[in-house]
């Protein structure tokens, strides 16, 4: 019997421990630090295209693995499939750099910023053959998952952007480890 109420006292604490450290950081805020590791996402959204038959929706739906540093500089690959529906460019742009193992698309890059309040913005400038995409994001759960919306998306090839409705869901993989274990 001593021995759970010493389980139960230790989880107390632990617990109390735990809510003191967030409400810290909360009061802190977050900086670049706080988005920092190797983050999966799912990405959905339609891009609204002009074309001379009339307006077109191509709904776009992938999977992205995103690295940030921690220090406002990321890395990413992805595997985005569009709708049948999408238009076929009239001057077919060269594919952009592909994994030949696993078929993503690789060699993306960018910056980030995080701000205080935990929101923050990036940019992936891919590589020529590859959209410019600007991203606006909210991180919660003490950053160890992000929510972004398309902001800008400048197609290859195009200097002005394209109306986009684009978002996506990121999770932190594997765990930080707290230090007491």
């Amino acid at each position: 019997m001593k021995l759970s109420a010493w389980k139960v006292a230790a989880a107390v604490l632990l617990f109390l421990g735990v809510t003191a450290g967030g409400v810290k950081a909360q009061e802190t805020g977050c900086t670049n630090f706080s988005l920092q590791g190797d983050y999966a996402f799912t990405v959905s959204g339609q891009i609204f295209l002009t074309t001379p038959g009339g307006p077109v929706t191509v709904q776009r739906e992938g999977v992205a693995m995103t690295h940030f540093d921690g220090a406002g500089k990321m890395t990413q690959v992805d595997f985005v499939l569009s709708s049948p529906n999408a238009p076929v460019p009239t001057t077919p742009p060269s594919p952009p750099p592909t994994d030949p193992v696993t078929g993503f698309h690789n060699r993306e890059s960018g910056t980030y910023q995080v701000f205080s309040d935990c929101t923050g913005t990036f940019t992936i400038n891919a590589p020529p053959t590859s959209p410019v995409i600007t991203v606006k994001f909210v991180l919660s759960d003490g950053g160890a998952s992000i929510h972004t919306i398309v902001t800008s998306l400048t197609l290859p090839g195009m200097t002005a952007a394209t109306p986009a409705l684009i978002h996506s869901d990121g999770h932190r993989l594997g765990r930080i480890r707290l230090f007491w274990e």
